[in-house]
Formats: C-alpha cells, sequence, structure tokens
C-alpha cells in the first residue's frame, strides 16, 4: 500500500541523522525495514525499545490520512512491536531456551518481505532492459540440437516398424476438363449457311473462330465432303496459300 504524501510540517524525523516520509513505503514492513537498514542494525539482533519508538513516531496521525483497512496495517505493526517489547522487558524463566526469542517471527517475515522486493526490483530491471531491445511477445529462438551428437539407437526391426507404419502416398487424378464432341454433319451446316450469305468464304474463317485443331481437322473433312458431293468448290491459287470455298453449282438446294 501506498501513503498519501504529507506536508513538509508531517515529516517525522526518527534521530539527528536522517527524515522519513512515509509516502517512500508501501507498507508497515517496507518502512520497518527501512528503519533497521538505513541504521545498520543487525536484523537478527534488532534493538525492539528503540525501533518500536521510531515506528510509533513515524505512524502517528496515519489513520487520519487513510482508509480504515490501510490504517490498520501499520497500527497492527504496532502493536505488535509493543507486544514483543513487553516480551523482551518481562523476566524470562531459566527453563526458556535461547533460540525461544520472542523476536524470531518478526525477524523471518522481514527477510522474506526483503527477498521478494530484491527480486521484484531485479525482475523490473530485467524487463526494463528487455524493453530497450526487443519487443513485447520476443521470444528467444531454441538453439537446434547438434545431430552429430545425438547417438543412433534404431535397430532394423524399428525401422522396418516405422517404413511399414506410413502412409501410401495419395494417388492424384488429373482433372480433365469435359470436351464437347465435334462432328462432321455440324461443319457441314456451319459451311452451308456460311455459303448462303456469301459467295465464297476462306477456310481461314473457321480457323479464327475456334483455334483449334479438332476444329479445323473436322472443318477440312466437311468441306471435302461437300466437294465431292459437288455442293462446293475449292480454290487455291499457290501452294500454302488461302483457301477458298466456292458455292458449287450441284448443292442440295438444286
Amino acid at each position: 500500500m501506498r501513503l498519501p504524501a504529507p506536508s513538509r510540517s508531517r515529516a517525522v524525523e526518527a534521530d539527528d541523522r536522517f527524515i522519513v516520509e512515509l509516502e517512500r513505503f508501501q507498507g508497515p514492513l517496507d518502512l520497518l525495514l527501512h528503519l533497521i537498514r538505513s541504521q545498520d542494525i543487525d536484523i537478527f539482533d534488532i534493538p525492539i525499545a528503540e525501533i518500536t519508538e521510531q515506528f510509533v513516531r513515524l505512524i502517528e496521525g496515519v489513520e487520519e490520512r487513510l482508509s480504515l483497512e490501510e490504517a490498520g496495517e501499520f497500527l497492527e505493526m504496532a502493536a505488535t512491536l509493543v507486544r514483543i517489547k513487553a516480551q523482551m522487558l518481562l523476566p524470562r524463566r531459566d527453563d526458556l531456551l535461547e533460540d525461544e526469542d520472542p523476536r524470531s517471527e518478526l525477524v523471518r517475515r522481514l527477510l522474506e518481505y526483503e527477498f521478494f522486493r530484491e527480486m521484484a526490483y531485479t525482475l523490473a530491471d530485467a524487463e526494463a532492459d528487455r524493453a530497450r531491445h526487443r519487443n513485447k511477445g520476443y521470444i528467444e529462438p531454441r538453439r537446434p540440437p547438434d545431430v552429430s551428437e545425438l547417438p543412433l539407437e534404431l535397430s532394423l526391426d524399428d525401422f522396418l516398424a516405422v517404413a511399414v507404419s506410413l502412409p501410401a502416398p495419395p494417388v492424384r487424378t488429373p482433372h480433365r476438363a469435359p470436351v464437347r464432341p465435334v462432328t462432321v454433319d455440324e461443319k457441314v451446316d456451319l459451311w452451308l449457311r456460311a455459303l448462303k450469305e456469301k459467295a465464297r468464304v476462306p477456310f481461314e474463317w473457321f480457323m479464327r473462330r475456334w483455334r483449334t485443331r479438332i476444329h479445323a481437322v473436322m472443318s477440312f473433312l466437311a468441306a471435302l465432303e461437300l466437294a465431292k458431293r459437288g455442293s462446293i468448290r475449292l480454290r487455291q491459287e499457290r501452294h500454302f496459300g488461302t483457301l477458298w470455298v466456292y458455292r458449287g453449282e450441284g448443292d442440295e438446294d438444286s
């Protein structure tokens, strides 16, 4: 918990060496640990009377500036220190062991708090250093193991068992689009319809329309069939020149 900043007149002087402001601390353990470390006190031999007096003086009026729950933590620590101080002042029986020190539980809590506080500072520094070099969420790449250093522990039976368990590759069936069949009769009808509109038609006219080998072959066969019937006449002025198709005198209409 963080205490609100007190006014300068509320700053409490622990002794002639330093001035403590409560806004620096985040709980009673933090304040108590500061009192011990700043005065070079052995944490295993705390002068409980002196520390209790300093702690009580520092938290005077804290309940006026904090909520009931927050102020209760400081008041509870003050009560614990007063109880330990009273136990230290009371005469002790001779049969009590030396390790039965009333301060032992407080020392344990202080050491545990100091450990986790230092760990939090270390993690915060590491996070800040990482943020200066890496983006958020960056993960260091793992170095792959050196295969040459790994011993080969595989027998022939194991290898065959793995080979047999591998699935067979899928059979790839090539996809072929369906092709519409082209017949000579269709091309015959096209030739006759074309020659009804024009007196002659170049053979390339059919080639430009479809541009496929099957249509060219069927168109040529249809032209030969019509020429055989006498329905058309074929003429070519020179080798590899344009093949012209003319109307025949003995076409089907006559």
